[in-house]
């Protein structure tokens, strides 16, 4: 099994010139599985982490529902926002500068084969992050992703998550607030659930911003403890 995870931060990078570079790496891991299987051989494969900040946009996952979008394609151009269906799972959700994006496309036969395991992992990485600033962050039974206040009148979501995986093999993963304009949640109903808010870590720590370099590298260190894997940086 290989745990090494090439880690790439792509800064500030368009949707879709993302999107596409997660399905390239996403094939050839497939690909290496399916020879593996065919030609009974023991390729290794690799694993990959990818950090990157989008322009506005919201997307849309493939069980969405579209009225949860708010805007129409004139008030989407002049929100300087783009819009995408997508093959994740999930409902709607905002992406926009401010915010930390992971996307871990893994092959789970070298970790563990659990996608409930996996999406519980993503989720405590982030809790086991924000509890480092003070924040007390929480699952929401039946809601994935990871919440302050949950269950409690003020509940709100800091961290949206949606992934796909075929074979073992993942990508899509999570997308936390930390310097988020969460006006742009105005116009969605995030994630399809309503009468709930969303707020951003540097909200909740009364700061005009966080440093997000020491976000990621937090991020980083609960990744590799809790998967027991060794980022290489690429």
């Amino acid at each position: 099994m290989n745990k090494n995870v090439n880690l790439q931060d792509l800064g500030l990078k368009d949707y879709k010139e993302t999107w596409d570079y997660q399905e390239s790496i996403f094939k050839d891991i497939l690909d290496i599985k399916i020879k593996n299987r065919r030609e009974n051989t023991e390729l290794p494969t690799p694993n990959y982490f990818l950090f990157v900040e989008h322009p506005h946009v919201f997307t849309l996952g493939k069980s969405g529902d579209m009225t949860n979008l708010l805007l129409n394609e004139t008030q989407l151009k002049e929100k300087g926002a783009s819009f995408y269906k997508i093959n994740r799972g999930g409902d709607i959700t905002y992406h926009g500068p401010g915010q930390i994006v992971g996307y871990p496309i893994l092959d789970l036969d070298n970790f563990f084969t659990d996608i409930h395991k996996y999406l519980r992992f993503l989720e405590e990485v982030i809790i086991l992050t924000l509890d480092e600033y003070g924040i007390v962050a929480t699952r929401s039974d039946g809601e994935t992703g990871v919440w302050i206040d949950a269950g409690t009148p003020f509940a709100r979501k800091i961290c949206a998550m949606g992934v796909r995986a075929s074979r073992w093999v993942t990508m899509h993963g999570f997308a936390l607030n930390v310097n988020a304009n969460l006006g742009y949640f105005d116009n969605i109903i995030p994630c399809g659930i309503r009468g709930k808010g969303v707020t951003s870590l540097n909200v909740e720590l009364g700061k005009a911003t966080v440093n997000e370099t020491e976000v990621k590298q937090k991020i980083q260190k609960h990744f590799q403890d809790l998967f027991e894997a060794t980022f290489v940086e690429k």
